[in-house]
Order: structure tokens, then sequence, then C-alpha cells
């Protein structure tokens, strides 16, 4: 079988490549995104582990987000940029209307299969450089003329996007769309990693990086850390998580991919 279609079972046979068999994997993110990629996991024969580390709590500016939504709903901006994940799930919570005419520009594959998930669409994923930097670069090469332009960013986030627009001679609207929080994981959780019962753990942005270390100080050298690009790699060794794994292209299937291809060790004692 041509192991390129991995998640395209045979209809004749329902067989499927199981590069993972057995193999526990911790997925970082709930709801749509982490439903899919745990099916993507048990198509190769992996143990998802869906164990959210990050959530989002209120901005501490509700009137101005307030406002900034209710704005966009009304066709006043002609761009809308998110830049993370965790952005969607704001968008998502606040059942945000995002009009025909008002284009969607997103940083990393994980945020734009977020808004996917959930029903929104993306007209914009940076080509080269999948990071605010590239994906300014890229809206003021499109945009020859100054346009209205909404960034939704966590409280954290450098204003890179918001800057480079800004000196290109966009209007931009720059607003806080949440704080980023950790979320606890369960003693169940936090004792299979501690364990080397966990497998393989996913790293999908600097905030689940921080989340890793601080919530499992103690992880067996055994146990894969898979970043989904380059510059999460890169946050997750500045947050002191070592990296085993990097995805090629900064999509899920990369993610997987590599997971897949790299050697999992496994105790077989265990039932």
């Amino acid at each position: 079988m041509n192991e390129g279609h991995w998640h395209t079972p045979n209809p004749t046979t329902g067989s499927v490549p199981k590069p993972l068999a057995g193999r526990r994997v911790l997925v970082p993110r709930g709801g749509p995104w982490g439903d899919g990629v745990a099916a993507r996991l048990r198509q190769l024969g992996a143990v998802p582990v869906i164990a959210p580390l990050i959530n989002f709590a209120p901005t501490n500016d509700q009137a101005t987000l307030d406002e900034a939504l209710a704005d966009l709903a009304a066709g006043a901006f002609d761009w809308l940029t998110l830049t993370s994940a965790t952005t969607v799930d704001v968008l998502y919570a606040y059942k945000a209307e995002i009009p025909a005419e008002t284009k969607v520009a997103v940083v990393g594959e994980t945020t734009a299969a977020a808004m996917q998930a959930v029903g929104y669409r993306v007209d914009l994923v940076p080509e080269r450089d999948n990071s605010a930097q590239g994906m300014a670069e890229q809206m003021i090469a499109l945009e020859t003329q100054p346009r209205k332009v909404l960034t939704l960013r966590s409280e954290i986030a450098k204003p890179v996007l918001t800057r480079l627009l800004i000196e290109a001679g966009h209007d931009v609207r720059s607003v806080v769309a949440y704080r980023t929080v950790g979320v606890p994981v369960t003693d169940k959780i936090a004792t299979d990693v501690h364990s080397g019962r966990i497998n393989a753990i996913l790293v999908t942005s600097g905030s689940v990086a921080e989340q890793v270390v601080e919530q499992f100080p103690e992880i067996p050298a055994s146990t894969v850390i898979a970043a989904i690009g380059p510059r999460t790699a890169k946050d997750a060794k500045r947050a002191g998580l070592g990296v085993d794994v990097v995805a090629e292209t900064q999509t899920v299937d990369s993610l997987i991919d590599a997971v897949a291809r790299f050697p999992l060790s496994i105790d077989e004692s265990t039932p």
C-alpha cells in the first residue's frame, strides 16, 4: 500500500498501515480540532489522549472586544487576522459573524484547521514564512491600497503584525481577544506522562510548550516531544522543552507523519 495514503483506508479491506500501533499520544487541544487529530491518530493505530493544556480567559477589556466583533459583523473591515488557534475558540464562543466580503488571514496550519473545524473560512495562510511577520509581508504585497484590518490577539502577543501593517499605510485596529491560561491535567494523565506510559506529546504552540514544562517536570527520555513546525520548536526550546521531532511543514498531517516515522519506544509489558 502506498504509505502516502495513510489517512485513506482501503474501502475493500478497511486496512491501513499502523505505524503507531499501541502508542499513546497526548493531544494538547480539545474541541473539534482535537477530535480531528485524535481520529487521524487512531487511523495509524495510536491511542490518542486528549488533554487540553491551555484555554482562554476573558479579556480584561470586554467592551472593546464586543465593539470590534459587532463592527466585524457589520462589514467594517476588509481583513480579519488571527495568529493563534485560541483566537478561533474566542470567535466560536462569541458566535462571531464574518461577512463574505471580509477576507480572513491566519498564521499557522493549526489555526487554519481550527477555523475550518468550526465552519469559518480562511482566505490566506502565509506561503513561505508562516509567522506574523510573514503574513504582514504577504498582505502588504497583495494590498497596494490602504485597507481596514482587524487584528485579534492574545494579551501576551507582540504587535508585530499591527506595526508592519500600519507602517505600510493600512488602518489597523488591534484588539486583545483573550488571556491565555493553563489548564491543569488530571492526576492520571500526569502520572501517565511521568511514568512513560505516554509515548509522544504533540506541541502545537509556545503556550502549549510552557504548560508541558510546568505540568510535567519529569518527562522520561523515551517520551517523544513533537513540534508542529520550526517556529514552535524554537519557542519550545526557549521554554526549556527539548524537542525530538519537528514537522517539515506546519500542518497536522506533517506533524503526525513525523511522529509516525520516528521510532517510539513502548513497554510491551504494559497491558
